[in-house]
């Protein structure tokens, strides 16, 4: 059966908010919404001394730091991404929301182009929906998701958790105090994410539940 191309129809909405979507980007999924509304929660749910400030990594299409400024207007949020599709709509959908005098879109190897933007020690939120699926899920069961979608959104190494280490060390020196670093997680990773947060020596973990009772959001909450 031929699989349906998922960017046909050129947009898709997450959060409320119409995205621009294109090949080279991972098509927004409604289950990391997940993600996005407890991101939302904890920017709500703090009181800040001056406008908050949010670091989007993996960005794909921007969908999480497009949600999340439209949300808050006071957000300053800086995004990245590895590959130049993903960049590229994502830049657009910032332009197209007028969002680019609060969200910054940056491409490189996860935080490498953060580093020297002073960002150190200042970030409230970093969210995170990495490559979670592993390589050998996407030769077999998983080979369906690499018909229309890259690779790159999709491949988190030999045991799928390649990117979440990476993330939980070079997070760290840019979070705040009390900072939190929140992943979407694959069914059944929660655990080992959890471990991973744990072992760093730096952060609390905690889990989100989905309406099924699924945990599919870790929050590490730098001590």
């Amino acid at each position: 059966m031929t699989m349906p191309n998922p960017y046909e129809a050129g947009r898709t909405t997450f959060m409320g908010v119409e995205l621009l979507i294109a090949p080279g980007a991972l098509v927004p999924r409604e289950e990391t919404e997940l993600l996005g509304r407890t991101a939302l929660g904890i920017l709500e749910s703090l009181s800040f001394d001056a406008p908050p400030r949010l670091i989007d990594m993996c960005c794909g299409a921007g969908n999480l730091v497009c949600a999340l400024a439209t949300a808050r207007k006071d957000l300053r949020a800086w995004a990245s991404d590895l590959t130049d599709g993903a960049v590229s709509v994502a830049r657009a959908n910032v332009a197209r929301l007028n969002l680019g005098a609060r969200v910054t879109i940056l491409q490189g190897d996860l935080f490498a182009p953060l580093v020297g933007q002073r960002l150190e020690g200042t970030i409230d939120v970093v969210v995170c929906n990495p490559p979670y699926i592993s390589t050998g899920k996407l030769a077999g069961v998983s080979a369906d998701l690499l018909v229309h979608e890259p690779r790159e959104a999709f491949d988190g190494g030999p045991y799928g958790v390649s990117v979440f280490q990476r993330v939980v060390r070079d997070a760290a020196p840019f979070l705040k105090s009390g900072g939190q670093l929140l992943f979407e997680v694959g069914a059944g990773q929660d655990r080992q994410v959890s471990a991973l947060l744990s072992r760093a020596g730096c952060y609390e973990a905690a889990a989100v539940n989905d309406r099924g009772g699924t945990p599919r959001v870790v929050v590490g909450t730098k001590n």
